[in-house]
């Protein structure tokens, strides 16, 4: 019996230590605004750090994001800043973390200096909600027609430049692009679908 109550005991605190990681991790989110995990060249992207006074951005590969020391500032939810020019060396996995460690969620950030770009959502789309995938074409605003390929499959047409997928589901999932005829394709980014949203 008491062999019992130990381990109901052990599991029952294993549990509690399980729910305060899985609140310290959502207590801690990434979001960017635009929403979009695709930029042309010279446009600015703000990252929004949610529930910390201090937004500190990380590139995987080059280390903490130098611009946002100059450009923080608080907001409603948190905290902000921004880089004000993107380039292609832009381009990668970018998280904040906080001074304990906490990572937050991480965003894949795809820098084109191409004419295309693929807007899609930076956050995770939420299951039997309705998402649009817009191709962008820099040097042309309107008529055009895009075709959109998913995990490098044609997958759709559209004289109107955007496919809406209704009533998302995990198989919507993949690595999707777009492309213009005589202009050029986008970049692949990857669209992320979730039964449940952390922030």
């Amino acid at each position: 019996m008491e062999i019992s109550a130990l381990c109901i005991r052990l599991l029952m605190t294993i549990m509690i230590l399980l729910m305060v990681q899985d609140q310290k991790v959502d207590a801690v989110s990434l979001r960017i605004v635009p929403n979009r995990l695709q930029f042309s060249e010279y446009e600015s992207v703000t990252f929004h750090c949610e529930g910390v006074d201090y937004c500190e951005v990380v590139h995987r590969i080059k280390g903490k994001v130098e611009s946002c020391s100059k450009t923080n500032k608080r907001t409603p939810t948190g905290s902000s800043c921004s880089i004000q020019i993107v380039y292609t060396y832009n381009s990668g996995e970018y998280w904040h973390e906080t001074e304990g460690g906490t990572r937050s969620n991480s965003i894949n950030l795809s820098v084109t200096a191409g004419p295309v770009i693929l807007e899609s959502p930076a956050v995770p789309v939420l299951m039997e909600e309705t998402v649009t995938l817009s191709c962008r074409n820099k040097i042309a605003s309107s008529n055009f027609t895009a075709d959109f390929y998913k995990n490098g499959f044609f997958t759709h047409r559209s004289s109107t430049g955007n496919m809406t997928i209704q009533r998302v589901s995990k198989s919507d999932e993949g690595l999707y692009k777009c492309s213009i005829s005589g202009v050029g394709e986008s970049p692949e980014s990857w669209l992320n679908v979730t039964a449940y949203l952390k922030y």
